[in-house]
């Protein structure tokens, strides 16, 4: 799937704006593919959250079905052409009419998806536009999801949460990144792998026309260009810059790569570009190292999640987290847990930000894991590789987040041929970059994910849910769980790690929620990370304080950032510049 872009063969339009939406109720058996009844619509931004934008209206929580729809101007396309429409993401699954004529569905929650508009509707006209957006997750999923359950079984009632949900985020419903009506040739481009080194760039293109590829490679500095023919809808090639400028978070150098597809008269027939770097990202023993040196990781989990925006696309945001990021001394960010947008990749590879990238698979229970879960899995992990494989920031991929649950007693034994697997699946899909999951404390030290993996992650919360209040407690407690993992002979990452503050909130002892326990916390632990031999770096949890379902646990939001929710620093921030500053 090539992202839209505009030039001679390709173009787009931009359907955000105001759109409508009506909610259907779990009783209810509702088509309204021909349009949404006006006396139960709401203007609606798009992209955007219906939680925060329709809170008042009494869908804060709201975890159920949204109808969507909006009109657009559907172009005459000439012979040879197509009009197709692409979504970002729907979330969680959505389903696309155009004047009541059914085009498809998605396939994976928070990736894009693509559907061909028929040739006699693009014919000059304006058409109506529904989306069926469903914001449930179901049982078989790679991420158990969204219920108004009990989960009796295990003695743990979740209906106190509102809304009821198994995950520590907000479960926000809508279409949240931007929808595009694209405009191609009907035969052309159908992807390109970009294989980075320090030397160069190797391309391999598939294409479904064309005689000729030719490709270039350029930067103010000059340019390089090769063209190879076409043989049976493949062509490779290389290109190697005189003298290559590498990308790194000190100096993330992005090089243009324009491909164009010729036909038999050498005319271009099709063409598109992207921004791309020059690096490695390797393992050897237990330390990374970026373009051949050494290199320790320094970030962040963090959330696409803001203020009335919700979880939908947010660019002024998205600039102000990566102007801090870097103003803090960090290199990395965790995608958790689930990939993020296209702009968030396109800012962290104009920035010079290392992701780890996550796909959308969080607390996987092993006691409801079936085959309908696992192909799941495997087909969000193989979108996620075919969208953002091409991408220089992204040096590794995270398959799960926190899988096993408290209740699980046979984790080890269920999950070991799962995991097997789904790593072989990714390795497969990109053998270039190293895989990982993130390890929850109950999943054991002796996780069979390990095995697999490229390096081990780890989430801990020594301090805060296990030893509260107990510094010196959670620095043992960690210190014996990284030498337990260090025998696996692999880097170790801290993904997580972290302590609730509520900004403002100060005290002179070891006292929860205030801004100095979280300081103190955050400092112990990074002092352990530079102790050990094999750990190769941390993310704090969280950048900033995000939404959660309201619980007597928490006061309004997870406030586990070192920045509000608004971006105002909290002490941590200030203590992490200066510990990021000194290494």
């Amino acid at each position: 799937m090539i992202r839209p872009q505009r030039n001679a063969c390709r173009d787009f339009t931009d359907l955000s704006g105001a759109w409508r939406v009506a909610f259907a109720q779990a009783e209810e058996q509702v088509q309204w593919q021909d349009g949404i009844p006006a006396e139960r619509a709401h203007v609606i931004a798009v992209p955007g959250s219906w939680n925060e934008q329709l809170a008042e209206a009494g869908y804060m929580n709201f975890c159920g079905v949204g109808w969507f729809e909006t009109e657009v101007y559907l172009p005459a396309v000439a012979a040879g052409r197509e009009l197709a429409l692409r979504f970002g993401s729907v979330d969680y699954y959505g389903e696309v009419w155009l004047d009541g004529e059914r085009l498809g569905q998605s396939s994976a929650p928070m990736l894009p998806f693509e559907l061909r508009v028929p040739a006699h509707l693009a014919s000059g006209r304006r058409a109506r536009l529904v989306v069926r957006v469903d914001a449930q997750l179901h049982a078989d999923e790679s991420t158990q999801g969204i219920t108004r359950a009990t989960y009796a079984a295990e003695g743990r009632p979740r209906d106190e949460y509102l809304p009821a949900v198994r995950f520590d985020f907000f479960p926000y419903g809508g279409i949240n990144r931007p929808v595009y009506l694209v405009e191609r040739p009907e035969s052309g481009l159908t992807g390109w792998r970009a294989t980075a080194d320090c030397a160069g760039l190797s391309v391999a293109v598939a294409c479904s026309t064309g005689v000729w590829l030719r490709a270039r490679l350029s930067d103010p500095t000059g340019c390089t260009d090769a063209l190879v023919p076409i043989e049976q809808g493949i062509a490779a090639l290389r290109l190697n810059p005189l003298v290559p400028r590498l990308w790194s978070p000190d100096s993330p150098h992005l090089y243009r790569l324009d491909i164009e597809v010729l036909d038999a008269a050498n005319t271009v027939v099709d063409a598109a570009s992207q921004q791309i770097g020059l690096r490695t990202f390797t393992i050897e023993g237990t330390q990374f190292f970026l373009n051949g040196e050494p290199i320790q990781l320094k970030g962040f989990g963090k959330h696409e999640e803001s203020p009335l925006h919700g979880r939908g696309l947010n660019l002024p945001q998205l600039v102000k987290d990566f102007h801090l990021l870097k103003w803090i001394g960090a290199n990395s960010v965790r995608t958790s847990h689930y990939p993020y947008s296209e702009e968030f990749l396109d800012l962290a590879d104009q920035f010079g930000v290392l992701v780890i990238d996550e796909v959308f698979s969080i607390n996987l229970d092993f006691r409801k894991v079936n085959s309908a879960t696992k192909e799941r899995h495997q087909r969000a992990v193989s979108e996620l590789v075919a969208r953002d494989a091409n991408r220089t920031c992204v040096i590794a991929w995270s398959l799960a987040n926190e899988p096993g649950y408290l209740a699980e007693t046979n984790y080890r034994e269920a999950s070991a041929p799962y995991w097997a697997e789904l790593f072989a699946h990714a390795r497969t899909l990109d053998p270039t970059r190293p895989l990982a999951h993130a390890n929850v404390g109950y999943a054991g030290n002796d996780d069979p994910a390990f095995e697999q993996a490229d390096f081990v992650g780890l989430n801990r919360y020594h301090g805060w849910y296990s030893n509260p209040g107990q510094i010196d407690a959670a620095v043992a407690a960690l210190r014996a769980d990284l030498d337990a993992v260090a025998v696996h002979g692999k880097p170790v990452m801290l993904l997580e790690f972290g302590a609730d503050a509520l900004a403002g909130q100060h005290a002179t002892y070891d006292q929860l929620f205030t801004e100095e326990y979280q300081q103190a916390l955050i400092e112990a632990y990074w002092a352990e990370i530079e102790r050990h031999p094999a750990v190769q770096g941390g993310h704090v949890w969280n950048f900033a304080d995000f939404r959660t379902a309201q619980h007597g646990r928490r006061v309004v939001h997870n406030l586990k950032g070192v920045f509000t929710r608004t971006r105002e620093p909290k002490m941590a921030a200030w203590a992490l510049r200066r510990l990021w500053a000194a290494t």
